[in-house]
């Protein structure tokens, strides 16, 4: 098990990388409860876990390649927390789709954006990485310069 540095910026020296596999969304959501709370964040580790999972599980369905890695990063400052999911495929960007009462699936990037003060995505030199962020006390619009913005 990695230890964990307990400055003000904390995460795991060695962060998981999962290969893509169903029991991996399990996983990286487990640890990441775990962590947030261990870190004092108990109020939170439900909603991002939930997050996490989702991230996860997009990735395995839409950017995941056959021997390529998932990396999951849990970050936390004074001010924001945030998690990653790194995956091989840069072609593949997330972008929330429309979905009607009987659809079954389609509303995890809704969940996300419900649960998270912000979040996006970031092209990487191979893949992409999908984060979610959440302010640490104060106001969430402080983590997300858009909150209330007027045009």
């Amino acid at each position: 098990m990695p230890s964990h540095d307990r400055s003000p910026t904390r995460s795991p020296r060695r962060p998981p990388r999962l290969t893509p596999l169903a029991r991996s969304v399990t996983l990286a959501r487990r640890r990441t409860a775990r962590l947030v709370t261990e870190w004092g964040h108990p109020a939170l580790a439900g909603d991002v876990a939930l997050v996490v999972s989702e991230l996860m599980t997009n990735a395995l369905l839409h950017g995941s390649l056959r021997d390529r890695l998932i990396r999951v990063r849990i970050t936390v400052t004074g001010v924001t927390l945030r998690v990653e999911v790194s995956d091989p495929r840069g072609e593949r960007l997330p972008s929330p789709c429309p979905v009607s009462d009987t659809d079954q699936f389609g509303r995890g990037l809704l969940l996300v954006g419900a649960l998270a003060h912000r979040w996006g995505w970031e092209p990487r030199s191979v893949g992409k990485t999908v984060y979610a962020e959440w302010a640490l006390g104060g106001d969430p619009a402080a983590a997300n310069p858009l909150v209330g913005a007027s045009e």
